[in-house]
């Protein structure tokens, strides 16, 4: 099989495609903008293999998206703005990417006749819950500008099965964490901080739970959603790793060998969601079982960003974080 993964040279798509080549005979093409997010570094090994090519590109062009989208069997659309923090301060790049670029590229693979069409989406379109699970017919109720356009892209995605015919699955994740993520968010910006001997800072009174999961499982569960999942269903990915933000901020002060003198307490953030999850019952059914141990996991990740000062220590010195 032919594959088009788009943001494939941002956290979780590089690990999609380095899983892939390790796992099957499928060639991939990598199309990405190489936005702040999108680090050539995280796929420069990838790029030597034989059956991977990589294209520079804006899912919103959609002249470039056909182009380099014709001849394949399917696509796997990762690319979007996904910084909460981030959409708060500037909503409309994220509704241009994630929403008008998500019609961009299910037209694309409309014109072009690809034969599945897989949009990773995430478990924020759904809002905060406080007791239970939401599972994947619940009404959507996103609070941030990211995860309104994620719902929005969602919607679109799935419209063109209805309008078009176009074979779309949607997957929604729980949080992810592993190597190559970059330093903003939770897990990379408090370990590469504890690792330089700085200060973690800690949204309000910490008790805001998610659900998470190592980037490998999610992955694999993707791809077999691509591989069996239903034509115009949803499938929730998560782990049942339910802990709160102030939980894994100790655990990361004990593997970075630190005290809780460098947590910083900072004022919430706006609209901050108080708690995601959701069922796995549907991806279950596919035959999706989770492998990786969270506490083995959270280890792993935090030696790997110990061992590769090399790739994050550019990316935060550009921002000065």
């Amino acid at each position: 099989m032919k594959l088009f993964v788009t943001g494939a040279a941002g956290f979780i798509g590089s690990n999609y495609v380095r899983w892939l080549l390790a796992n099957s005979d499928d060639q991939v093409t990598i199309f990405d903008k190489l936005t702040y997010a999108g680090n050539m570094e995280s796929i420069r090994d990838l790029v030597d293999d034989r059956r991977c090519r990589f294209v520079q590109g804006d899912i919103c062009d959609a002249d470039a998206v056909i182009s380099a989208m014709t001849g394949h069997d399917a696509v796997v659309h990762f690319a979007a703005e996904s910084h909460v923090d981030r959409s708060i301060v500037d909503p409309y790049a994220f509704v241009r990417t994630n929403s008008f670029g998500t019609n961009v590229m299910c037209d694309a693979a409309r014109q072009v006749g690809v034969e599945r069409f897989l949009h990773i989406s995430t478990d924020e379109v759904y809002g905060s819950i406080d007791v239970g699970s939401f599972t994947e017919t619940d009404r959507l109720t996103p609070r941030s500008p990211y995860s309104a356009s994620k719902a929005s892209s969602d919607l679109i995605a799935l419209s063109y099965v209805t309008t078009y015919g176009l074979p779309v699955v949607v997957t929604r994740c729980s949080n992810n964490f592993g190597p190559y993520q970059y330093p903003e968010k939770l897990i990379p910006l408090f370990t590469t901080n504890l690792l330089d001997g700085r200060k973690v800072p800690l949204y309000g009174d910490g008790g805001n739970v998610r659900d998470w999961i190592h980037v490998e499982d999610h992955n694999r569960a993707a791809h077999l959603v691509l591989e069996k999942g239903a034509v115009g269903e949803v499938y929730n990915i998560g782990a049942h790793n339910e802990i709160t933000n102030r939980e894994i901020t100790y655990r990361l002060l004990e593997l970075c060998g630190r005290d809780e003198s460098f947590i910083e307490p900072v004022a919430d953030r706006l609209g901050h969601d108080r708690r995601y999850s959701v069922t796995i019952d549907k991806i279950s059914a596919l035959g999706w079982r989770m492998q990786r141990s969270f506490a083995e996991s959270l280890a792993e990740t935090v030696e790997w960003y110990r061992n590769n000062r090399a790739w994050w220590e550019p990316l935060k010195a550009r921002v000065g974080r």
